[in-house]
């Protein structure tokens, strides 16, 4: 079993920061790739970023230059790291891991993140 456990989400004014955490224990190997997404009210579930575990990312383009995901492979955790929000960029922001060798995803419980005045 693997438990992906999120931190950090919350209400922030638009212009602020947060950071989001997510943290992978259980029975870890060989992971491909962790990352985020958000699910907006009515909408889809999209990418944000994702970071392999060599170390490439990929951003969507709506949040580039503004967000900054990070790995610490030994704590098997990814970081977001969330600047100059905005209030579109409010949504839930799911945690995502694949492993390399079977290709099993695991999905977080979600954090709500809002940007509001």
């Amino acid at each position: 079993q693997v438990q992906l456990v999120e931190s950090g989400g919350g209400l922030v004014q638009p212009g602020g920061s947060l950071r989001l955490s997510c943290a992978a224990s259980g029975n870890i190997f060989s992971i491909r790739l962790m990352g985020w997404y958000r699910q907006a009210e009515g909408k889809q579930r999209d990418l944000v970023a994702v970071i392999t575990s060599g170390g490439t990312t990929n951003y969507a383009d709506s949040v580039k230059g503004r967000f900054t995901i990070s790995r610490d492979n030994a704590k098997n955790t990814v970081y977001l790291q969330m600047n100059s929000l905005k209030p579109e960029d409010t949504a839930v922001y799911y945690c995502k891991l694949v492993f390399g060798l079977t290709g099993r995803t695991y999905w977080g419980q979600g954090t709500q993140v809002t940007v509001s005045s």
